[in-house]
């Protein structure tokens, strides 16, 4: 959220009080009463707003978040369709020679160390 839309996000709540203080002068209330209903329901809205700001901190459902998921699941898509292509491109024997490599790579990997 940029600076711009802090300042317009808090017009726009100030904007909503004066307004719902008229709606509750018009309603009946005297100016007292209509102005404690008026904070009251801002304070609600702003209450609920905060409470789901944090869920989606807590559940990690922030734009930031999915942007960068998002991001990353293209990058890996990219390098195994890099790698893929270059597998492909490698003649019969090299082919199985590189698996060969990986197989006995894995083996060593996986082998128990003695102590």
């Amino acid at each position: 959220m940029t600076r711009a839309n802090v300042i317009q996000l808090g017009l726009l709540i100030l904007g909503l009080g004066g307004l719902a203080y008229g709606l509750f002068s018009f309603a009946g209330l005297d100016s007292i009463s209509a102005g404690i209903a008026a904070q009251s329901l801002l304070l609600l809205l702003v209450l609920g707003w905060t409470g789901s700001y944090l869920i989606r901190v807590v559940s990690g459902k922030m734009t930031f978040m999915q942007q960068r998921r998002s991001y990353q699941q293209a990058y890996e898509n990219l390098r195994v369709g890099e790698l893929e292509a270059r597998f492909d491109a490698l003649s019969e024997e090299e082919q199985i020679a590189l698996l060969q490599d990986l197989e006995e790579d894995k083996n060593v990997n996986q082998a128990p160390s003695d102590p």
